[in-house]
């Protein structure tokens, strides 16, 4: 599907053709990235080698350095799952935080929490501060430096080749234009979609964060995140189940075509626990609406008014 709308985005040069197939490569670099999480979770395949190496061919339409991914989202992520101070996928700000931030960062933030804004914010902190601009200390330095010369090369030469064959096809607009409706373009959007996920699986006025001393592994894998039903086809051309979280928290070398019949015997043993809903713009908004800021202490969700003075009743958090 990815190949298959490359060729013909390159032929397209109609605004009614190109639109459409760019959210349909969106969708196919979505697509593989789901896979190639999978892959980096060792859960794809049963070689462990071979999982690494479709990890990194899967991530390279979605810019992502396999092993920086590895330590941000398998071990940090996963390892503490909505916990204050360790999970930094959405972690929200406190009242009294907010009212250290300036007005650029208060805008930042608005927009990065409303309903336009998770792609921002899934590129911003999640896929440039987590993944290229950090470095870890340690042993894991060398091969997160080594993956990130060979991706970046990689990107490099495809880029340089597009844009190539854009100047001897159309001249130097075209060098600049094939390059960006090949690829820049369908990777905004990726980050549309990927953010947009993430989001709705951790964020929600019934689902709450913890606190450090509160937080513990069940709450965090169990009652932090859920379960939503997707349309068929949709979930089965890009999202390979990934929207059954509840079982890839509880242990993610389940293999993606097994979640649902994991989350279907978690929820037998667990039905007071499990929260599973149908995936809707109605229950997103109702989120990005209410979700703004966090009390830990009383592990409610809060609108910026609380941040003003101003009374402001705390959204319903699930027992």
């Amino acid at each position: 599907m990815y190949g298959i709308t490359l060729a013909a985005l390159a032929m397209a040069t109609s605004w009614w053709a190109i639109i459409p197939l760019w959210v349909a490569g969106g969708l196919a670099v979505s697509g593989l990235f789901v896979l190639g999480h999978d892959a980096s979770h060792g859960a794809l395949l049963s070689s462990q080698k071979i999982n690494r190496i479709v990890a990194q061919i899967t991530m390279g339409p979605s810019v992502h350095v396999e092993s920086a991914w590895d330590l941000g989202h398998n071990r940090i992520h996963h390892g503490y799952t909505t916990r204050e101070g360790f999970d930094f996928v959405w972690h929200p700000a406190t009242v009294e935080q907010y009212r250290t931030y300036n007005a650029i960062q208060r805008l930042q933030h608005r927009v990065e929490w409303s309903w336009v804004g998770s792609g921002v914010y899934f590129l911003r902190t999640v896929w440039w501060e987590k993944m290229w601009r950090y470095n870890p200390e340690g042993k894991r330095r060398a091969a997160v430096v080594r993956d990130k010369i060979t991706l970046g090369i990689g990107i490099a030469i495809v880029l340089g080749v597009t844009a190539t064959i854009g100047a001897l096809t159309g001249g130097a607009v075209a060098a600049v234009w094939l390059p960006i409706k090949l690829f820049v373009v369908p990777f905004i959007l990726f980050g549309q979609i990927i953010g947009w996920t993430v989001y709705v699986h951790h964020v929600s006025p019934d689902i709450r964060w913890w606190s450090k001393k509160e937080w513990s592994q069940y709450k965090g894998q169990m009652e932090s995140t859920t379960i939503m039903k997707t349309p068929r086809l949709v979930n089965w051309l890009w999202f390979h189940n990934i929207f059954v979280h509840v079982p890839h928290h509880v242990d993610v070398r389940i293999p993606f075509h097994q979640l649902p019949a994991a989350a279907n015997a978690i929820e037998a043993a667990y039905p007071e626990t499990v929260r599973r809903i149908r995936l809707s713009f109605r229950e997103f908004l109702r989120s990005t609406k209410n979700c703004k800021l966090y009390d830990f202490e009383a592990g409610t969700w809060l609108p910026y008014s609380a941040a003003q003075g101003a009374p402001a009743p705390a959204a319903p958090v699930a027992a």
